[in-house]
């Protein structure tokens, strides 16, 4: 090797030298994760009720029969006619399949989250239940009891729409909707009778009335709230109310029949 090639190897390994010592790292362009909010922790002492009842005033439209006639797998499973679910009434009016939740008062508020997954079925060639609700981020297990395939398709507007079937005794769906959502709607596309509710919440206070009509909301922190119930066919209707700590508070939810 000749002394001028010694030479110029030498100063170009300087130069590296220089270029890597010398250099300066600017500030980082990645924005940091925001931290976890502060779970909020309700005294028990001091944990407030919302109980309450949703009639409906006035005559609701008649159960019709869905018929399955097309489809043997799913008639042979009824040996009595299988009626409607938009509008199921009990006694005195009572409303079922109403999903009641706190719609305001809890901003800024996080709780621990669900212990276990929500469930949705299919048996009978029908979703069971017909209104449910879960936490956003909750897994839904969905499972298919009957001997024929179904498929789910939920249809939110804020989450993501997905659309999978299910074949018989197979394993059950697990799926998750991270954002609040009032309500999405679930359909088969095999079966267009068979339709369900999800209501998604970012917290726990939420219920469904059954045939009796009513609903309770526990433990909730003292505090002003806005409640709301939400119906398939009559739509939501909301009621202001205030929670002194270990109060029970009535309220009442009434939709308009014929």
């Amino acid at each position: 090797m000749t002394l001028r090639t010694i030479y110029i190897i030498a100063t170009i390994a300087a130069l590296v030298c220089l270029s890597g010592c010398g250099k300066t790292e600017g500030p980082s362009t990645e924005t940091p994760a925001a931290p976890p909010a502060a779970v909020t922790k309700v005294d028990p002492a001091t944990a407030a009720t919302i109980t309450g009842k949703v009639t409906l005033a006035g005559k609701g439209p008649t159960r019709s029969r869905i018929s399955m006639d097309a489809e043997p797998d799913c008639k042979a499973l009824h040996s009595a006619p299988v009626l409607t679910e938009e509008v199921v009434t009990g006694p005195n009016g009572a409303l079922a399949n109403v999903f009641v939740y706190v719609k305001g008062g809890l901003e800024g508020k996080s709780f621990e989250p669900p212990a276990g997954s929500a469930s949705l079925d299919q048996k009978g060639c029908t979703y069971r239940p017909h209104v449910f609700g879960v936490r956003a981020g909750q897994a839904v297990s969905i499972a298919n009891s009957d001997p024929t395939t179904h498929n789910v398709h939920p249809m939110p507007g804020i989450n993501r729409e997905w659309n999978t079937s299910q074949p018989p005794r197979a394993a059950n769906l697990e799926r998750t909707f991270p954002r609040p959502e009032i309500m999405i709607p679930v359909k088969c596309n095999v079966h267009p009778w068979m339709k369900s509710y999800i209501g998604v919440v970012d917290h726990p206070f939420f219920a469904v009335t059954g045939e009796q009509g009513t609903f309770e909301l526990q433990g909730l922190p003292p505090g002003d709230y806005t409640v709301a119930a939400w119906h398939e066919k009559y739509g939501t209707a909301d009621q202001k109310v205030t929670l002194a700590a270990a109060a029970t508070q009535a309220i009442e939810f009434s939709f308009k029949g014929e």
